[in-house]
């Protein structure tokens, strides 16, 4: 072979021209059509979660717990144990020098010794380093992808135990206010009572009520310390009294709802955290399958080394005391009772299950997202018939009062209006609680920003 061709070929094989490793598409998307809708500027997976989050203190509770939550924390390390581990097997793809000085002395005399070694450098002809580095890569980038979807997980987590902590300070104070009206109402009641205007029937059902709305005020007074234990947990951290919800918080003012676009591109779910971690381990597998090919091919590795040696010190870097070696080795599997190909066969398992987990995590996104949405179409209306239907409980309480009073009624009317009143005001400010939850599912189900 001639020089000109020779250079080149030996250039090829050091720079490892051949890459077994399969080509990687990225898999069509497995779940039902849509239609292709363009995304708005501002859709969910633009927005941080400082401007999805309205209410500042619910925005500052939030960015406490990113700080301080141990388990994101914990994912925060993982993701800077895989960087060091990828860093660690990218240095496979360059040589190492190693220096080495040494002195020994027996019955022939003293001998000392200087030099520069190569260690064992394996010439990546077949793309088995390159692929094992592009899996540690893999690894790595599928590691802070679930970093980042433990950081959606937890916020949402965070802002549905502040909006339960606000909702339950809102049913205390009803039912607070419920028992101040009803304790009102069963003084009245034993004034007619002594006047023998009502019987004592009337006036223990009155007393009954009173019974039910302290029971009402202790449970919540329990429920709520509940929420604050369940909050801290999650905070890593004391709740302090500044973040804490006001003691009439308005449920609706706490987020916003981000504009959706008509449909669910694929390209939109795609983007979420939990899909991508799911697709870097599908590459990482499609790359340990070129490692795996790779094994039936020969392996060469170049050992080398040179310095100086003396049996004085004055003369180590004299003329004449210069050694050198170079030393490559060549491996070619030949009987490995079918170990190879088991491997073979292993990794490429590794890839199809990885991709069946891929499909997976797209179908999952995409109920998800439609579950949410399901839910969202109906809320508006609910909540409308829920005031509407507050606002009658009202007017029906108000008119049972003014019949009682003018003894067209009996006390059991009034009775009942109450308890239509207190049952109405209580589903409005679960349907409140449902509807901001059902946002930041929305939010959190689109792959939002979350943006710090």
């Amino acid at each position: 072979m001639t020089r000109p061709l020779l250079l080149p070929l030996v250039a090829a094989l050091l720079s490892g021209c051949v890459n077994l490793v399969p080509d990687y598409r990225q898999p069509a998307p497995a779940m039902p059509q849509v239609a292709a809708v363009p995304v708005p500027a501002d859709d969910a997976s633009q927005v941080s979660r400082r401007d999805f989050f309205t209410d500042a203190r619910l925005r500052a509770t939030v960015e406490l717990a990113v700080a301080n939550n141990r388990d994101l924390r914990v994912a925060a390390l993982n993701v800077q144990r895989a960087r060091a581990q990828a860093r660690i097997q990218d240095a496979a793809l360059v040589p190492g020098l190693d220096a080495a000085a040494g002195a020994s002395r027996s019955s022939n005399g003293t001998s000392l010794s200087a030099g520069l070694s190569l260690a064992s450098f394996e010439l990546d002809l077949f793309g088995r380093v390159r692929n094992l580095s592009e899996s540690a890569l893999q690894s790595y980038l599928a590691t802070d992808a679930g970093r980042r979807s433990t950081e959606i997980s937890l916020v949402a987590e965070v802002a549905n135990a502040w909006l339960t902590l606000a909702a339950d300070l809102e049913r205390q104070r009803l039912a607070a206010q419920t028992l101040d009206s009803r304790r009102s109402s069963l003084t009245l009641a034993e004034r007619r009572h002594a006047l023998g205007a009502i019987t004592g029937l009337s006036l223990a059902q009155t007393q009954s009520l009173v019974d039910s709305s302290r029971l009402d005020v202790a449970r919540y007074a329990a429920q709520i310390e509940q929420d604050r234990h369940a909050l801290e947990l999650l905070l890593g951290t004391a709740l302090p009294a500044g973040l804490a919800p006001a003691s009439e918080q308005n449920l609706a003012d706490t987020s916003r709802l981000v504009e959706l676009p008509a449909g669910v591109p694929a390209e939109l779910l795609q983007r979420r955290p939990d899909v991508l971690q799911a697709e870097h381990q599908l590459r990482g597998s499609v790359a340990q399958i070129g490692v795996a090919r790779a094994a039936f091919f020969p392996r060469i590795s170049l050992t080398a080394a040179a310095g100086t040696a003396s049996s004085e010190l004055s003369g180590l870097f004299k003329a004449g005391s210069r050694s050198w070696n170079f030393g490559p080795s060549l491996s070619l599997p030949i009987l490995d009772g079918g170990a190879n190909a088991a491997t073979l066969e292993s990794a490429t398992l590794d890839r199809d299950i990885a991709t069946a987990q891929y499909d997976k995590a797209v179908q999952t996104a995409f109920r998800e997202v439609a579950d949410a949405l399901s839910v969202r179409a109906s809320l508006a209306e609910r909540l409308a018939a829920q005031r509407a239907l507050v606002d009658n409980a009202e007017r029906q309480l108000n008119l049972a009062n003014a019949l009682h009073r003018a003894g067209s009624t009996g006390m059991l009317e009034v009775l009942d209006a109450q308890r239509s009143l207190y049952s109405a005001q209580q589903s409005l400010i679960d349907l409140r609680l449902t509807e901001q939850g059902n946002r930041l599912e929305l939010y959190k189900v689109l792959g939002g920003g979350w943006k710090s």
